[in-house]
């Protein structure tokens, strides 16, 4: 192994030695495919079909140097080790991560095989794959490493403690347990994963889609810094005519659970849209697999219950706390951990509902309201108010809904920066609850400003490429050196 002395240096050694495997292992499919020859033993007792992984050692004279960045830190001295996939898709995401560890500390890096296989289902093309149905997984599983689910979690992610004189995770998530929530994104979402930008924004409308995409096409062919529009099932627009509204209705969205809209931009730096649908076991399954991208921020905007009389049809609800009555995620993250508000965000959140609105001072106040969400899992909430109204009044909240302390507190539990703004489509308590004709003028009139609201925040944060979002609130005392 030789040490290697540039961030580019360590991900073409990983990218040769996954290339290599990938190689090997879809290689030894096609033969056991066409032929029924099962790989010979040794080669997997090789390692060949073994994911690469850093291996970073840093043994220091001293303490480490006390840098107050984020991430791209070294906290204590040991070694280092996670496995990656897709190297070539990662590449600006590793780059960003190995150039202040290389550039900051004594350290050594070497890239070696791990002893993680790949599973065949994540190498193995739909081109290819003709005939494989017919072979039970059970056959397929005796020649071939296949997915283990006792080999994926969220262990570092969760805050799990190593034991001492262990070695270290370098980064959150290792090449299974992303290469899981690629194929997921992928079956979810209807589109590839190579379309995801690294802003995003999630509602649980689909006349949010219908808005966005509206605006959308009005950016391609400007001046914008926008190239194309991505939607489920395979259209991408690049070239704006006087059909492609139609093309973009007509396309497969139906099919797909949780479809996306990606509005590309070079280098990642577009806006994904993400129609999680209701509820927060959605919002949690997006979210568990989106963390593996390292998106630089998400937002929810969508739409809520109003518990105040003060507020009217249309006003905004700008959460800085939440009471988690969504439960997805109390195993993980148990709901009297504060899921702590990001000053970035809420700022830039505020900034361009006044641009959006042309409102400031008390008349933004007036349509702009702060305070705590509640995130029910019960859509039917109303039903069993008399239980619940004592715990809404002593939490202070000022609107309900179904995703969005579930969207934050997963931010904040895979350290993705997170924010929410809510457009209040009813007030249950006050008499005016959500019926047809009263939605359909709701919707006219807040839609088209609510998604533009979310689009500005996302474009001012990207502004600095991201750089002040990633907050130290996010991370622990025993966090890996990767973002």
């Amino acid at each position: 192994m030789t040490k290697l002395t540039t961030p580019a240096a360590v991900v073409d050694a990983l990218d040769k030695l996954y290339s290599e495997a990938v190689e090997a292992l879809s290689g030894a499919l096609d033969l056991y495919l066409h032929k029924g020859t099962p790989p010979e033993a040794n080669l997997r007792d090789s390692g060949a079909f073994c994911y690469p992984q850093i291996r970073l050692t840093y043994d220091p004279d001293g303490p480490p140097p006390p840098i107050s960045r984020a991430f791209g830190k070294m906290s204590e001295a040991g070694t280092y080790i996670s496995s990656f996939t897709r190297p070539d898709f990662f590449r600006p995401y590793l780059i960003e991560q190995l150039t202040p560890l290389m550039r900051d500390y004594d350290i050594e890096v070497v890239v070696e095989r791990s002893s993680q296989e790949i599973p065949y289902a994540y190498v193995w093309e739909q081109g290819q794959a003709e005939g494989l149905e017919e072979i039970s997984p059970a056959e397929l599983a005796r020649w071939f490493p296949s997915p283990q689910l006792a080999d994926i979690g969220d262990e570092v992610a969760d805050g799990e403690l190593y034991e001492p004189y262990e070695t270290h995770p370098l980064a959150l998530f290792d090449g299974p347990r992303v290469d899981l929530s690629l194929k997921r994104l992928q079956h979810y979402t209807g589109t590839p994963v190579e379309h995801f930008q690294h802003y995003v924004l999630f509602t649980n409308y689909h006349r949010y889609v219908d808005a966005f995409c509206d605006w959308a096409l009005t950016q391609i062919g400007t001046d914008s810094h926008y190239t194309s529009l991505s939607v489920p099932g395979g259209l991408e627009v690049s070239d704006v005519t006087e059909a492609s509204r139609a093309d973009i209705d007509a396309a497969p969205w139906r099919r797909y659970q949780m479809p996306a809209y990606h509005l590309r931009a070079p280098n990642g730096a577009g806006i994904t849209l993400v129609n999680i649908g209701v509820g927060p076991s959605n919002a949690k399954t997006i979210t568990d697999h989106l963390a593996v991208l390292r998106p630089q921020v998400w937002l929810m905007v969508g739409h809520c219950g109003g518990l105040r009389h003060s507020q009217s049809i249309g006003d905004y609800v700008l959460a800085h706390a939440y009471l988690r009555e969504d439960h997805v995620l109390d195993a993980v993250l148990p709901p009297e951990i504060p899921v702590p508000a990001l000053a970035e965000v809420q700022v830039a959140l505020q900034e361009a509902a006044a641009r959006v609105t042309g409102e400031t001072g008390d008349a933004l106040k007036r349509r702009l309201r702060t305070g705590t969400v509640v995130t029910t899992d019960d859509r039917n909430w109303e039903l069993r108010f008399t239980a619940s109204a004592r715990r809404f009044n002593k939490s202070r909240a000022i609107a309900i809904d179904m995703e969005s302390a579930t969207i934050a507190a997963n931010g904040y539990r895979l350290r993705v920066p997170y924010g929410v703004l809510l457009c209040v489509s009813d007030k249950p308590l006050h008499g005016e609850i959500k019926l047809p004709g009263a939605a359909n003028r709701f919707y006219e009139r807040a839609i088209g400003e609510h998604i533009r609201i979310g689009i500005e925040t996302l474009e001012m944060l990207a502004a600095d490429k991201g750089a002040k979002l990633h907050s130290r609130k996010l991370r622990a005392f025993d966090e890996p050196p990767f973002r």
